[in-house]
């Protein structure tokens, strides 16, 4: 054999070795894919960095043990900058490009509802978005499944705590979009059912929250309390204006605000400021769900579980015991079938109901406030 006749087969020989090669090394494809497009940047983007890290704890745990029926689960995550617009932008990628059988753990009320078009488009759930939005609960979307308590009830509770320890002078101070008027409607039925009415309810806008305003209404009307029902940046940028102005009101903020970086952004100001909460206490061990977050966190170096880590944990086990049950070949109607059938699944000492009609997953709310340690204290 000549030298030139031989050449082609050398070439196709170190090219197949260099194939070879690369599918040693590199790691095999998920067939399970599932779309996160959220806040990664902008001011929410400390609760949602803890949300993804909480359910990748628990994903990355599976798909150690082998993933569901033998597949991996992929949690592809992109960045909206919490702006709704590219919510539905990325979404809509996520779903046609990507190929996922899902969409998961956003976050936002406006951008949930930028969402809804693409989910009856292309008949996809949306798996516990991270917003207690009513309007995601009542009346049941066919395509989301809420996996924590509607905001209402956490705002709601908060205001008779507030009346329950004999404050009656409570303000409410409310971003201007569907979050907040949702949150505020619960606020209104907690002084309603207490008989006090709000000292004073004063919106702002989203965007470009009008922060000096806020803390004018808040120490001339001489409030006890605020309900702050906005994003992390708003609260603690809002707290840092009303402590300058001279007032010393308390303040209440909603389970949006529970995380870790929602402290750091509070500085000074984080201690003894109320955050209502959707799951048990992130250092409660005596709860299945947490002591299992917190062993998987330890495993990987993690110092310590945040609620809102705890709440991505939550949403991640939900998500593949609907997995488990659509069988081993998943669609999206197939898992849609499967989370509608879960009746009292315990995810480590809570129960998530689903049926056709009540795509509302749990109803815990309670309470904290942050010690003097940069802790949530129930």
């Amino acid at each position: 054999m000549t030298p030139l006749a031989s050449a082609p087969r050398r070439v196709a020989a170190g090219l197949a070795l260099a194939c070879a090669l690369l599918l040693s090394v590199a790691p095999a494809a998920a067939q399970i894919r599932v779309g996160q497009p959220s806040g990664f940047t902008g001011p929410v983007a400390a609760g949602v960095k803890e949300n993804t890290e909480g359910a990748r704890l628990y994903l990355d745990a599976v798909n150690a043990r082998g993933g569901v029926h033998g597949q991996k689960v992929e949690l592809v995550s992109v960045d909206d900058k919490f702006d709704p617009k590219l919510t539905a932008e990325l979404g809509r990628k996520l779903i046609v490009e990507q190929g996922v059988i899902a969409l998961f753990l956003n976050r936002g009320t406006p951008h949930s509802q930028a969402l809804m078009p693409l989910l009856k488009e292309y008949q996809i759930p949306l798996v516990a978005p991270s917003t207690g939005a009513m309007l995601l609960h009542q009346p049941v979307h066919p395509y989301i499944f809420n996996v924590r308590a509607p905001y209402q009830r956490e705002a709601e509770k908060a205001v008779q705590h507030l009346a329950s320890i004999g404050l009656t002078r409570i303000g409410i101070l409310q971003v201007d979009d569907s979050f907040g008027t949702d949150a505020a409607t619960g606020a209104l039925r907690g002084f309603e059912r207490t008989q006090l009415k709000p000292l004073f309810h004063e919106k702002f806008d989203r965007a470009n929250p009008d922060i000096a305003k806020l803390a004018a209404a808040t120490k001339q009307h001489e409030a006890q309390a605020v309900i702050f029902i906005g994003s992390a940046a708003a609260v603690s940028d809002g707290t840092r204006a009303i402590r300058a102005a001279g007032s010393r009101a308390q303040i209440v903020t909603l389970s949006n605000n529970a995380s870790g970086g929602f402290i750091k952004q509070m500085g000074e100001h984080a201690r003894g400021t109320i955050v209502t909460q959707v799951f048990p206490s992130e250092r409660s061990l005596a709860a299945p769900i947490v002591k299992e977050a917190a062993d998987l966190a330890r495993a990987q170096g993690i110092a310590e579980v945040t609620p809102a880590m705890l709440e991505g944990y939550a949403a991640a086990k939900v998500l593949v015991e609907g997995l488990r049950r659509a069988g081993p070949n998943p669609t999206p109607a197939k898992l849609i079938q499967a989370l509608e059938s879960l009746r009292k699944v315990d995810i480590g000492g809570l129960e998530v109901s689903f049926s056709p009609t009540d795509h509302s997953g749990l109803g815990y709310a309670d309470l904290s406030i942050i010690d003097e340690n940069g802790k949530f204290r129930r």
